[in-house]
């Protein structure tokens, strides 16, 4: 196992925000690589927020540091992070640790006030899904949206038919790019799915 440097800890938040800000750079399909060299680092003002992220973090802790803070919608420079990443991290890893609890009681939340089909479909081109609007209103994790799309393969179709081009391409690419970081069980969630929706609509 590599160990945490500053420089590995800069190649690791370059990596990461390369992925959750960018269409193109996939971190899982490059394995994390970039082209950053020692020189490039040296030269950064910021340095030293990397060697102290290195001496707090063992290099898998601090990926999932960067997640949290990368899918949080806060200020994504590594000394923000610093300021105000521990609590991102800490709600992050208490969500990970047992994802079928907001799951199950978001599926139940919304079948209690949309119809299944309002979930999924928005209305018009300039409208939001009720998934997204309860989730941009902070009704409904992130993370339940996340698997949703991923089970239900909601992209494609949200892409073709959500014309609004403001809020909606920030939103989507998050959901994109968050998908592999969020590990479930896809039987499971679909039947706590299947379940909810059955007692609930």
């Amino acid at each position: 196992m590599t160990e945490n440097t500053g420089f590995e800890a800069f190649k690791l938040y370059t990596a990461l925000k390369l992925h959750f800000t960018s269409d193109s750079y996939d971190y899982q399909r490059y394995n994390g690589k970039t082209n950053v060299s020692k020189e490039t680092f040296t030269r950064r003002k910021d340095r030293y927020y990397f060697y102290k992220l290195s001496r707090k973090y063992g290099l898998e802790q601090l990926r999932d540091f960067y997640v949290a803070n990368f899918v949080s919608g806060n200020d994504k420079w590594v000394g923000s992070m610093l300021q105000d990443g521990e609590e991102n991290y800490t709600k992050w890893t208490k969500i990970q640790q047992s994802l079928t609890y907001p799951f199950e009681n978001d599926i139940i939340y919304m079948s209690d006030k949309h119809h299944p089909l309002d979930w999924i479909y928005p209305r018009n081109g300039n409208d939001y899904p009720m998934l997204l609007k309860e989730m941009m209103q902070g009704g409904i994790a992130l993370e339940t949206v996340v698997i949703l799309v991923d089970m239900m393969e909601l992209l494609p179709m949200w892409k073709e038919r959500i014309q609004e081009d403001i809020i909606w391409p920030s939103y989507k690419l998050t959901i994109q790019k968050y998908i592999p970081f969020v590990n479930y069980d896809k039987n499971k969630f679909r039947n706590i799915l299947r379940e909810n929706i059955k007692e609930n609509a």
